[in-house]
């Protein structure tokens, strides 16, 4: 507050009670205070260096108690009456100090500083909640400045209003939730009030005509046996619904402001009863269970369709086409009493003759202080089947909009007895701010549930769908996320399909967390799959794989672990990237062990060579290939890891699915993992010579009868006889393309028996074949369309001699 625009007065030591000369008629300057969570002065304004006659380099730092010598409440006679303890609302000032204030305080004390005549002191306490180190704001004012003023006698109008440019650390926080730290103000009164705060340059007492606000100082307090008394005539004539007489109607107004106080104090423990979670769900129960049954005894709340899916920020106002979700009823009747007639979960659209309507449209609170039998009827009319005439009918109604954004997200239906006092304008205004305080809780946790929803699709589209058998082997994966609230990352697995009846295996780890590493992963793995689909070497992969991440930009860097496994050749042809070497659990004697391979540099860091090396494997190997994440803990070494996730491996299971989760099970448990765990388990089965039959062929047409024949009588020795004539009818077009484009080099055909029937020619052309459109004129052109309609799958890939064209037939079912 040090932009004041006030003039420099003295402070009370020199005559406090000329500070009022500098402002305009009904504004007084503040003393504005802040007070950290030890309890320590982190602001000091110079409304407080002029009211209390301490500098500010002096004050900051120091403890608000030796500071702020306040202490008591003034009696009703000021000269002659000893002090005495204050009975009335709120706490005493060193209370709040002390850090025992949980809502806001006010009230009026002595100033007895040294040196100083007796200044009369009111004064607010805001406790302030947050990330932050600010806990209590006090704002304070001369009060005999205020008399002054020519304004005795208004102090129960009075509303403390402060600046956006005050100076200290979170001020534009504190601003901004003004009407957080004022339960009862609106935004838009937070506005105005701030608006004029910035117009007059400094911090202001408004002196409002309009309503009264929630926190007021207390203006003389009365001896405790006459306030006693005089408090419970007021109290029976208020309850008789009789006028207060003059005499006690400032006994009235206590009694109002006890009442008021009970509010603040409601709203400030349901504020702490809801929003514990995230969960959309259990939110919802929160918000509806607090109002029952201390404000209400039937509590229904509705939500929007958008808001229950868990998707985007609802647009537009709500009409009558607008479907309303039933996501909670609590109530204190007799159990199960409104379970068939208003079940949870229905959806329904509400007429514009509704109080419903009114208060999803207009977004303001709908008060019934009865619903009559004409209401009853024309609300049951909503309710088909179902008379709800008597769970309603004669009972005080309040329906109150949750917004957020000023966006109406729900509504909740607030209920009360007949028996209960009826839903007054106090109750509106709390349960005005009782939705308001829900709505935000509520779109706090849409926003959440969108936001999971958003990065578990983005997760899974990036993720492929590995089958679980492939030619040769049985796959079985895994994926963790890192943290609960970042279910995107940058580590993936893969499986592709080779020609040959190959499966090249890929696991990769884009460093660093969230949507940017998640779109780099997805762009290195299509590159993966793609190069991979070229059957490049795995050294040349990597190689290409570093260039495009170089052509992408440096801000990333991948490891990327690039298996290929040959079920014919029972062989794996491997090169890595920065990875944790894979694990190869041996079949005919248990044994694990990790695989020595060169560790190249990782993807991304440029102008490195990559090499591969090839292992021979036997049937029923398991190769298990996982990023770091599932082996690296902080602060322990990645041995003990990588020694736990081959001892893991190694140990017997009934499935593959169990032997990932053995793996999971033994190196997840331990503390301390943030990262993302991709982890791919391989079983390598191979392929049995008696299922593979190979013929070379020479470059003669003669050759394609030979080729058919070959094909028809092996066909009928594996027991596939009824594939014998499309496999024919294949192996012709193919045999007669290659003997036709050949140059040296025989042409080769095999047939491989698996989980489906694969068939491959092999010639020295590498000018790959494309499907072609072909008229009825046309002499060429139509055996690549036959292959394409006969075979469950077809392609072709370059090799190192040539080409290789391929198609799979599904084996009948035996």
């Amino acid at each position: 507050m040090d932009r004041d625009t006030e003039r420099d007065t003295p402070g009370p030591a020199a005559g406090h009670r000329t500070v009022t000369e500098a402002t305009e008629p009904g504004r007084v300057p503040l003393a504005v205070v802040v007070i950290d969570r030890e309890g320590l002065v982190s602001h000091w304004s110079t409304g407080a260096r002029r009211l209390f006659g301490v500098p500010k380099d002096e004050a900051i730092g120091r403890a608000a108690l030796d500071l702020l010598p306040v202490s008591g409440a003034l009696p009703e006679d000021q000269d002659t009456t000893p002090y005495e303890a204050d009975d009335g609302p709120g706490p005493g000032l060193e209370a709040s100090l002390d850090g025992g204030l949980s809502y806001p305080a006010a009230g009026r004390a002595r100033l007895t500083a040294p040196g100083s005549d007796r200044v009369d002191v009111l004064w607010w306490a805001y406790p302030l909640i947050g990330p932050g180190p600010e806990r209590l704001l006090v704002l304070a004012a001369d009060a005999d400045g205020l008399r002054a003023g020519g304004t005795d006698g208004a102090f129960e109008r009075i509303a403390p209003g402060f600046a956006l440019h005050t100076d200290f650390p979170g001020s534009e926080d504190l601003a901004r939730r003004l009407p957080e730290i004022l339960p009862s103000m609106s935004v838009g009164e937070s506005a105005r009030i701030v608006a004029q705060v910035l117009e007059l340059g400094y911090p202001v007492l408004e002196f409002s005509q309009n309503e009264r606000v929630p926190v007021t100082p207390d203006w003389g307090v009365a001896r405790r046996t006459e306030r006693k008394a005089r408090r419970e005539r007021a109290a029976r004539a208020l309850a008789a619904g009789e006028p207060v007489p003059e005499e006690l109607r400032d006994e009235g107004e206590d009694l109002e402001y006890a009442a008021v106080r009970e509010r603040l104090e409601f709203l400030n423990e349901v504020s702490g009863r809801i929003g514990t979670s995230l969960d959309l769900s259990r939110t919802i129960l929160e918000v509806s269970r607090a109002v029952v049954p201390r404000f209400t005894d039937v509590a229904g709340t509705y939500l929007r369709e958008q808001v229950v899916a868990g998707e985007g920020f609802p647009e537009g106002v709500p009409d009558t086409t607008t479907m309303w979700h039933r996501v909670a009823v609590e109530h204190t009747d007799e159990p199960g009493r409104w379970d068939d007639v208003v079940p949870v979960g229905e959806a329904m659209p509400f007429p514009a003759h509704t109080p419903f309507f009114q208060c999803m449209t207009t977004g303001e609170p709908v008060l019934v202080p009865r619903i009559s039998e004409e209401m009853g009827h024309a609300i049951a009319a909503q309710f088909e089947k179902r008379d709800i005439r008597p769970l309603i009918t004669g009972r005080s109604m309040l329906i109150v909009p949750l917004k957020a954004r000023h966006v109406v997200l729900g509504f909740m239906i607030l209920l009360r007895h007949p028996e209960r006092p009826v839903f007054n304008d106090m109750d509106r205004v709390t349960g005005a701010e009782l939705a308001a305080r829900a709505g935000l809780v509520l779109d706090n946790a849409r926003m959440y549930t969108y936001q999971e929803n958003v990065a578990e699709t983005l997760q899974d589209s990036m993720l492929p769908h590995i089958p679980p058998r492939m030619a040769g082997c049985d796959i079985a994966t895994r994926y963790l996320p890192g943290t609960l609230l970042g279910r995107v990352g940058g580590d993936w697995f893969d499986a592709v399909k080779l020609p040959g009846g190959r499966t090249a295996f890929v696991v990769g780890d884009v460093m660093g967390h969230g949507l940017n590493s998640a779109a780099m992963m997805g762009q290195l793995r299509t590159a993966v799959q793609t190069m991979a689909g070229l059957d490049l070497p795995p050294a040349q992969l990597l190689r290409n794989l570093d260039d495009l991440a170089q052509r992408l930009g440096d801000t990333y860097l991948a490891t990327c672990l690039y298996a290929v496994y040959d079920p014919i050749a029972s062989e794996l042809h491997l090169a890595n990237a920065g990875h944790i070497p894979p694990v190869l659990v041996r079949a005919d004697d248990g044994r694990s062990e990790l695989l020595d391979l060169p560790t190249g540099a990782p993807i991304g860091v440029g102008g490195v060579p990559f090499e591969a090396v090839r292992v021979r494997v036997g049937p029923g190997d398991r190769l298990v290939m996982c990023t770091d994440g599932l082996v690296e803990v902080r602060g322990e070494d990645i041995g003990v890891g990588l020694a736990t996730l081959c001892e893991s491996a190694a140990h017997p299971a009934a499935s593959m699915d169990d032997a990932c989760d053995t793996i999971i099970r033994a190196l997840n448990t331990r503390g301390g993992r943030k990262d993302d765990v991709a982890l791919l388990m391989a079983r390598l089965n191979g392929i049995e010579p008696d299922d593979v039959a190979e013929w070379r062929l020479a470059l003669d047409p003669a050759e394609v009868g030979r080729a058919r024949a070959a094909v028809r009588e092996q066909l009928h020795d594996w027991g596939l006889a009824k594939l014998a004539a499309p496999a024919e009818l294949m192996v012709s077009e193919l045999v007669t393309n290659a003997v036709r484009h050949s140059h040296a080099r025989p042409v080769e055909l095999r047939l491989v028996r698996g989980d489906t029937l694969l068939c491959e020619v092999d010639d020295d052309d590498h000018e790959l074949p494309t499907l072609l459109g072909s008229g009825p004129l046309d002499d060429t052109g139509r055996g690549l369309r036959v292959v394409s309609t006969l075979s469950r799958e077809w392609g072709t890939s370059r090799t190192k001699a040539g080409k290789t064209v391929w198609f799979e037939l599904t084996l009948p079912r035996r």
